[in-house]
């Protein structure tokens, strides 16, 4: 893709009463600790990469993170009020069985100097960042926009659902670390993709742990999967 051609059905812009929404929330709803907002670059292209266990784990994201962002979110969600919503906030659906497009459409957001967050493990589980998909070491790679990571904990509790929402004021950390260069010299893009993608796993999976030990919140204790973006 070309840098300045237009992607149909790229999201534009993340509208304030959105990001107003996800604050609201954070600092509302629950009881949210944010660290490491200094370490997002604030401008240019940008990647920010989530590990994933609860379906509350976007909305939060958008909320904590200093910038706007428009996230993948699992083409499911796109129906009915809730997809209105999702698709007015500026947020990218993905369909599992052929993610190009929404890669196509968050590549056009971030040549456009934007910002997207991806849950790489693909599913929402236990949030340990065992494995890692290629789609974001794949944005990296062909937009030179670097990966953030960030830990999310609390969202989900051990014998709750995937689906469970935390309840008022529960207490939940956001942290972002030091942002990821994928850039690699000498070697092919597929391979950088490759490379890339473990860098992000290894990360994000070192982080999430630094996190759970210093604030003592843990991951569930169950390993339950469902499919999701």
């Amino acid at each position: 893709m070309s840098a300045g051609r237009e992607v149909p059905g790229a999201p534009t812009q993340v509208p304030g009463w959105a990001r107003a929404i996800g604050r609201a929330l954070v600092h509302g709803v629950w009881d949210t600790q944010v660290v490491g907002a200094d370490r997002v670059p604030a401008d240019g292209p940008l990647l920010i990469a989530a590990n994933h266990v609860s379906l509350a784990d976007g909305p939060l994201l958008v909320g904590a993170a200093p910038r706007p962002l428009h996230v993948l979110v699992k083409q499911e969600m796109f129906h009915g009020p809730v997809g209105r919503v999702l698709r007015g906030a500026g947020q990218i659906p993905v369909d599992r069985g052929m993610g190009r497009p929404a890669l196509q459409s968050a590549l056009a957001v971030l040549r456009r100097g934007g910002a997207v967050g991806i849950f790489p493990e693909g599913n929402r589980g236990r949030g340990s960042v065992e494995d890692a998909r290629a789609g974001i070491a794949w944005l990296a790679v062909h937009s030179g926009a670097p990966v953030v990571p960030a830990a999310i904990l609390g969202t989900r509790r051990t014998g709750e659902p995937l689906g469970h929402l935390p309840g008022l004021r529960r207490r939940l950390v956001v942290e972002f670390g030091e942002p990821l260069d994928l850039a690699a010299d000498g070697v092919s893009r597929r391979e950088s993709v490759a490379l890339g993608a473990q860098r992000v796993r290894t990360a994000l999976a070192a982080l999430v742990a630094g996190t759970s030990a210093r604030t003592g919140i843990t991951l569930p204790g169950d390993d339950v999967r469902a499919p999701s973006a």
